[in-house]
């Protein structure tokens, strides 16, 4: 075959074989197809997209490319995963959580794509934290804490590791086949019994309409019922960021706020209910709400919030070490009205301006600066309110000033809010 031939043949809108698709999936990882190669064929079918056939092919061959995890025992393997958003730390107090509940959590998670940030980079910011485990060290993890937390392997879907840091540099993070071949190759790497996906739509996420999300959640769903794990996916609303955090350092703050209880109603909202999912799935719990309940009570006990530290420590990590956060720098408004709009994506890219985010493949963060939403959809503003503190060093924040008061939108009259929690596939 010839790699040229197959993105001529996407990029003239044509459907892939199998075979062509696993010829082009094995050559990128073994590194015989270079990275622009690759690059053209992701532009293609981020122009062009792919069939549900198409797709599931694409999960797997990336899939195939590497080893899988197999576990021993009676214990449930369950995950969740987020389709990407502003503030999104919901994975770091579910993980803890779920384990409390005697599931295993082996939960493979990436870096920041886009304007989003990545659960990787967000717990690289607790000093000592190991994100690069082998897979002989996830297993134990897992089977001494319950939960793990950590990158990609070398021999974990080598495919999608290259590929995921080249999406983000060429223009095609948001592509429904994609994402799905993403998301999935990592999740049922993991051998899983129980899935759960978060999909995001709005400002703040990749799918900008709810019709996306949509499309992304049953793409989701069907794959994954298609390789046999039980799988359930959550439309969720982004069109503000999740929690009042935005950052890295202040987001593992929050998250460990949530843990002890005193974490704000739109993230443990979201954290409860995909917990919920996961606990129904696999027959833990009776049904939602007794499933909520069992997680609520992990945050009441201080249980999630001990196992989390746990899981902490035995990644090298000191959860107790204060986390270098920037100096704080409110940022004022001068409209009086109502928060009718929060450009989400536009805060989002402010993190990047700060440092906090990456302009480029591989490049270095800035864990200490954030920012934190002093207002929220709907609420009543004053002239000369602080909207936003920005944690920046210096005279950073001067750059970011203008685009992160821009991103929110003050209106004369009050305006309607979204419900958070949209819509359910099975």
């Amino acid at each position: 075959m010839n790699p040229v031939w197959i993105i001529e043949k996407k990029r003239d809108k044509g459907h892939l074989s199998q075979e062509e698709i696993a010829y082009f999936i094995a050559g990128f990882a073994d590194e015989t197809i270079p990275d622009y190669q690759m690059a053209s064929l992701a532009m293609a079918i981020y122009l062009n997209g792919m069939t549900t056939e198409e797709t599931a092919n694409l999960t797997q061959e990336m899939l195939a490319s590497g080893a899988t995890f197999k576990w021993s025992g009676d214990a449930k393997q369950v995950d969740k995963h987020s389709s990407g958003g502003i503030g999104d730390k919901v994975s770091l107090p579910l993980a803890a959580m779920l384990a409390c509940c005697d599931l295993q959590v082996p939960m493979i998670s990436g870096r920041g794509l886009g304007s989003t940030g990545g659960t990787l980079d967000k717990l690289e910011s607790i000093g000592g934290f190991r994100t690069n485990l082998s897979m002989d060290e996830m297993r134990q993890v897992v089977e001494k804490v319950g939960c793990v937390i950590s990158g990609a392997t070398p021999e974990l879907v080598p495919a999608d590791r290259k590929l995921y840091a080249l999406r983000d540099v060429i223009g095609t993070v948001p592509s429904i086949p994609l994402i799905t071949g993403s998301i999935m190759s990592k999740k049922l790497a993991e051998g899983l019994d129980a899935l759960v996906l978060d999909v995001k739509y709005g400002s703040g996420a990749f799918m900008k309409s709810l019709s996306q999300a949509r499309q992304l959640a049953q793409s989701l769903v069907d794959t994954g019922k298609r390789m046999g794990v039980a799988t359930t996916a959550l439309v969720t609303d982004m069109n503000q960021p999740l929690g009042r955090m935005v950052g890295n350092a202040v987001e593992v703050d929050e998250s460990v706020a949530a843990l002890e209880g005193e974490g704000p109603s739109d993230l443990m909202e979201v954290t409860l209910a995909l917990g919920a999912e996961l606990l129904v799935s696999t027959g833990t719990a009776r049904d939602v709400t007794a499933a909520r309940k069992q997680l609520q009570q992990t945050i009441d006990s201080g249980g999630a919030r001990e196992k989390f530290a746990e899981m902490v420590t035995i990644q090298g990590g000191d959860l107790e070490a204060p986390r270098v956060v920037a100096p704080p720098n409110d940022l004022v408004g001068k409209t009086a009205g109502y928060v009718s709009q929060i450009n989400s994506e536009q805060l989002g890219q402010a993190i990047i301006s700060l440092g906090g985010g990456r302009k480029k493949q591989g490049e270095a963060l800035d864990h200490s600066t954030g920012l934190e939403m002093l207002v929220r959809l709907g609420e009543q503003v004053k002239a000369d309110q602080p909207l936003v503190r920005v944690f920046a060093k210096g005279s950073a924040v001067d750059d970011v000033r203008m685009a992160v008061l821009d991103a929110i939108e003050i209106s004369e009259e009050p305006v309607k809010r979204n419900p958070l929690i949209v819509e359910r596939f099975e």
